[in-house]
């Protein structure tokens, strides 16, 4: 998952990584195209845990050495003198402001373009904002959209697997544009389903009604279906609320809010106690 805001200044130190695999994760038949990308690198001084994030290099234009863009670890494993790591891309373009042109996005196509043996040059590891609370009984509500879905995987993983014996509730709520798209739970890569027995662990897809129009997928209507266990997860003191994906995935977030709440007033004081006390984290791109 790329992020568009780097949490902190680039470090002085540079590295270079091997891809060792390149998997896609979208079916054939979609239309969007996101990979799976696996690199080794061989400097032991590279010190990264699962969860934080690589500032990738790609090459450079207009003069520039490189294009800088940030992605969040979802796997990271030592293999004797190397350590690998795991990032989700999703090949972009954006249109010109100025021209109205399409252009493919600097960064997404390089990586998506890259072949095994191919050598990155990356730096990091840099912070990130979804921290696991240390009590298992806290609750997490997580809002995903797109490739936002990556953090959450790590993180799921993480609760389930390296921790264990939680306790408290984890929903995720995720969009897309179709069910072909609904990353690491599709007929590609259904990793999630690993976690469907867990009896803390419940996930709601949302898709666009109209994905060929465009539409935006149903995150509030998701919501707004669980709304009694949502609310209540809200007014717990101890409730991490965790979002990722596009920016304008919140406005259809605060939309289904404002219905829970009953009205914006009410969502206003309740967002904000919950970001003055950092239990609102946010990641988009």
């Amino acid at each position: 998952m790329q992020i568009s805001k780097p949490p902190s200044p680039p470090p002085a130190k540079t590295y270079a990584a091997v891809l060792t695999e390149s998997r896609r994760i979208t079916p054939p038949a979609s239309r969007e195209e996101v990979r799976h990308l696996v690199f080794r690198t061989d400097d032991l001084s590279f010190d990264a845990a699962v969860g934080n994030c690589v500032r990738v290099m790609a090459p450079g234009q207009f003069g520039n050495a490189h294009h800088t863009r940030i992605y969040s670890i979802m796997d990271l494993e030592r293999r004797g003198n190397a350590t690998e790591f795991a990032i989700c891309v999703r090949r972009c373009s954006y249109i010109d402001d100025f021209n109205g042109e399409e252009y493919k996005g600097v960064a997404s196509n390089y990586l998506c373009d890259m072949r095994p043996d191919d050598v990155l040059a990356f730096a990091g590891p840099v912070g990130y904002p979804f921290v696991i609370p240390e009590d298992k009984n806290a609750d997490i509500l997580m809002l995903g959209m797109g490739t936002g879905i990556a953090p959450f995987r790590t993180l799921i993983r993480q609760i389930y697997e390296k921790i264990g014996g939680w306790k408290g509730k984890v929903r995720l709520f995720y969009g897309a544009r179709s069910p072909l798209e609904m990353l690491y739970m599709n007929d590609e890569n259904n990793d999630l389903a690993n976690y469907f027995d867990q009896p803390t662990f419940k996930a709601f897809q949302a898709v666009s009604p109209r994905p060929a129009f465009d539409a935006p997928a149903t995150l509030d209507e998701a919501l707004e279906q669980n709304a009694a266990e949502v609310w209540e997860m809200l007014q717990r003191p101890d409730t991490r609320v965790f979002i990722a994906g596009t920016g304008n995935m919140l406005a259809a977030v605060d939309k289904a809010m404002v219905e829970l709440a009953g009205s914006a007033r009410d969502w206003a004081s309740l967002h904000a106690k919950l970001r003055s006390s950092g239990r609102w984290s946010e990641l988009l791109y």
